[in-house]
């Protein structure tokens, strides 16, 4: 049966092809007959209408500048050197498990390993970077080989490195010498790369080893750069080469390549990144590749010239295309980020300028283009890879150029895009980039109509970008939260005091009170937007600090043990601009429930940041409390770090010295925090102002079990009147503290107004005296202790001599 349907098929078969032949030679025939002439043919058959005099075929753009993209492309064919030795491709599988593993006896094991695989390879290098398997085994290799292996493979690869780099597996080989070559490079500068290295050919009769000179690792990067800049444009549009091209600029540029903690920022696509974790368990990745790097002076003005004979060659329809792109448009972002880190892109013919048709060059609306590109950049505002360039276009173009963006394309309309699935982002890329208060201003007001919309209907990351430019500009906080309360219903005074609430939960007040409390889920989004707003001056803070303490402290507890909840109640703590008092209302509400927090996944990280917020003897309430409930946090996973993390077994044992380990860290913050000034650990990162962290105040009750606990604390008058007196003597570590505390006060009121009076040069020189104190009783303890230790060595001497000369006389 089986074998007769075989047979029907492959005669169907070949009677299905010999019906096709006859087939096409009948429509071969009508053919000829049609072309013999109209007679010939049917009547009904079509006839083309003949074209008018003058009119042409096609119809060019004669406003845009050609690019010789194409005619690149048809010389240029990927690498081919045929089939790789079966035995050799045997031989590196092997090698494989090997490298995987890391598993050598020592380090001198791992070489000989390594110089008997490239030995293996010697003369198949190019061959193998073109195989499926070689070339990954290969990237495996590099990352555990010397500078000099790594140089001598990449200047193999100078013989063909155009068709290297557009080829689908060689392309990731150089990909990854070029990424060695950026670690490499600092290790040149610094003069401890060796440009020579033993070929290991020693044979009978030859007097010493034969010695080979490569190029260097700077003039591979150059020639690299210098070899790809005739053929860039049809390079950027490569889907292989694209990702060097990029690597190449940033190693030129010194820049970070690899940063672990954005994946965003990864070279490699994601396709790639995730085949090589299913086939390598241990990936490699060097630090240097995620910061910052020393680069010669030569790789400045050679990227310079690069950037600009790219820029001035790629004509205007290339350019506009990589826009819409995802393989070129990720290059052209990185090339117009690097020229703006070394001068203006704003101007006529620009790459920028041709980016965007001529909006640059363009001096008012009554442009001839103007429609077209409107057209043009409304289309990018709602293309996914247009809508990622406009984002980076307005990180870095300047605040007139922004205001042109707004006024042109998004005032009027910001309803219709805040509320489409792509333009939504580039919406939020405006918000987060606004370059001055006015414009912010005028943009809250233009949102404020739409924030409840925004909120509930899925787009609160519009909101979310305009509060973090209120936080960035220091501006705009009372118009965002009035703009927040309108949104959000709540108009009377009670009903805005569960502002915390309704932004947490993104939920009207009039949805808010008719709910289970029990039932609503927090929003990632309105706990993000809370986080943010904790950033406000004090002007812009006091709302949202006022509907927190409004709060029933049993609700906020429940908080504690949410992921998002948990963020609020920690950014609460770790706030600059949150009052030390508001603060210590915090720590106190969780008095007697610590240990419950330490053993919750949540609730440990917000015990963690209220014991960095407590002062000493709050902290010591907290380890009493953990004492008590000491065998349940040994048996929780989060306990057990919180009891090692809070070092419970030392305040157990050694309370005193546990108390001065806590003093001395304070001690440091306190140092860090008024003798280098605000501008230091003070101030955020973006900028903006922090207020002065004042510790909390110590309440007046004994401490448990040290020195201290028979006088209570002194005010800081009695210190200053103390410090006025010429003899200061400082009799142990708890009057020196308290100097201590009062010099930080005295400290931060002179960075207030900027005064320095005689009175802060005798605490300095109080606070001086008291480590030279400390300093010499700690050299009195050493030297005791080294004088011990020599007698019993002289004891030891003495009794051996006394043994040697028993045994002589004997």
């Amino acid at each position: 049966m089986g074998a007769e349907t075989k047979r029907k098929t492959r005669r169907g078969k070949r009677g299905g092809e010999t019906k096709r032949q006859q087939d096409d030679t009948e429509t071969a025939k009508e053919q000829g007959s049609t072309a013999a002439g109209p007679e010939a043919a049917s009547s009904d058959a079509y006839v083309a209408p003949p074209m008018e005099s003058g009119a042409a075929p096609f119809y060019f753009d004669t406003q845009a500048t050609t690019d010789v993209a194409e005619a690149q492309a048809e010389k240029i064919s990927p690498a081919s050197y045929g089939l790789v030795n079966p035995d050799l491709q045997k031989y590196l599988k092997s090698c494989e498990d090997m490298l995987d593993e890391q598993k050598f006896g020592s380090a001198e094991d791992r070489d000989i390993f390594i110089n008997n695989v490239y030995s293996e390879m010697k003369n198949f290098e190019l061959q193998l970077t073109t195989d499926h398997e070689a070339s990954r085994i290969l990237e495996k290799l590099f990352w555990i080989s010397n500078d000099y292996q790594i140089k001598r493979y990449f200047s193999l690869t100078r013989e063909d490195t155009i068709r290297l780099v557009v080829h689908r597996f060689s392309s990731h080989t150089i990909q990854t010498l070029l990424l060695l070559s950026a670690v490499a490079l600092e290790r040149e500068m610094r003069g401890e790369v060796c440009d020579f290295a033993d070929t290991g050919d020693d044979e009978a009769g030859s007097p010493q080893a034969v010695r080979t000179a490569l190029p260097t690792f700077e003039e591979l990067v150059l020639g690299l750069a210098k070899t790809l800049a005739p053929q860039w444009s049809y390079l950027m549009a490569n889907e292989y080469a694209s990702h060097i091209l990029r690597v190449l600029l940033l190693v030129l540029a010194g820049s970070p390549i690899e940063d672990q903690s954005n994946p965003k920022s990864s070279i490699k696509s994601k396709r790639s990144v995730k085949y090589m974790e299913d086939r390598n368990p241990q990936p490699a990745h060097h630090r240097s590749l995620a910061s910052k790097r020393a680069v010669p002076s030569s790789f400045g003005p050679a990227l310079t010239e690069l950037l600009q004979t790219v820029s001035n060659e790629m004509g205007d329809l290339a350019a506009r295309g990589f826009t819409s792109t995802t393989i070129g448009g990720t290059v052209l972002q990185s090339m117009l980020e690097l020229q703006a880190e070394r001068a203006s892109i704003e101007y006529p013919g620009s790459l920028l300028d041709k980016c965007l048709m001529g909006l640059i060059s363009a001096k008012d609306s009554s442009d001839a283009s103007n429609a077209r590109r409107d057209a043009y950049i409304k289309m990018m505002i709602e293309d996914v890879a247009g809508s990622h360039f406009l984002q980076m276009v307005m990180k870095l173009c300047s605040s007139e150029l922004l205001q042109k963006f707004y006024d042109s394309y998004f005032r009027g309309n910001l309803k219709a895009l805040a509320f489409h699935p792509i333009s939504n982002f580039v919406v939020q890329g405006l918000f987060s980039n606004v370059k001055s208060e006015r414009q912010l201003k005028s943009m809250i007001e233009g949102v404020a109509p739409m924030v409840g919309d925004l909120l509930f209907k899925n787009r609160p990351g519009v909101v979310r970008a305009l509060v973090d430019s209120c936080v960035r500009l220091e501006s705009g906080y009372l118009e965002i939260v009035n703009a927040l309360y309108s949104g959000l219903g709540a108009k009377s005074v009670a009903e805005r005091n569960e502002l915390i609430n309704l932004l947490a939960f993104l939920i009207t007040y009039a949805e808010f009170a008719n709910s289970d409390y029990n039932r609503l889920q927090f929003k990632i989004q309105g706990s993000l937007i809370i986080q943010a707003m904790l950033q406000f001056p004090s002007d812009g803070l006091e709302p949202l600090m006022e509907s927190y303490f409004s709060q029933d402290p049993e609700k906020i507890f429940t908080w504690c043990k949410d992921p998002s909840g948990s963020r609020i109640i920690e950014a609460i703590l770790k706030s600059k601009q949150v009052p030390a008092n508001s603060k210590r209302r915090v720590l106190e509400q969780y008095l007697g429930r610590y240990a419950e927090l330490a053993m919750d996944r949540c609730g440990s990280h917000i015990a963690e940041a209220c014991w960095e917020a407590a002062d000493i003897q709050l902290k010591e309430k907290i380890l009493r409390e953990f004492i008590k409930r000491e065998t349940q946090l040994q048996d929780n996973q989060f306990g057990r770090f919180m009891l090692r993390n809070f070092r419970l077994e030392q305040y157990k044992r050694k309370s005193s010295e546990w108390r001065e380990r806590e003093r001395g860290l304070e001690k440091k913050k306190l140092m860090f925090k008024d003798f280098l000034g605000p501008g230091s650990s003070d101030t955020k990162p973006n900028g903006a102002s922090a207020q002065p962290a004042a510790g909390p105040k110590t309440p007046q009750h004994t401490t448990f079990g040290s020195k201290a606990s028979k006088a209570k604390a002194s005010d800081v008058d009695e210190i200053d009147s103390l410090f006025q007196k010429s003899n200061v003597q400082l009799t142990d570590n708890d009057q020196a503290d308290k100097i201590n505390q009062a010099t930080a006060g005295k400290v931060a009121e002179a960075n207030k107004h900027d005064k320095k009076d005689k009175s802060l040069e005798a605490v300095m020189s109080a606070i001086s005296g008291a480590k030279r104190k400390k300093s010499k009783s700690k050299d009195k303890s050493q030297e005791e202790d080294k004088e011990q230790s020599k007698a019993k060595k002289s004891k030891k001497t003495k009794e051996e001599e006394r043994k040697k000369r028993r045994a002589f006389t004997g």
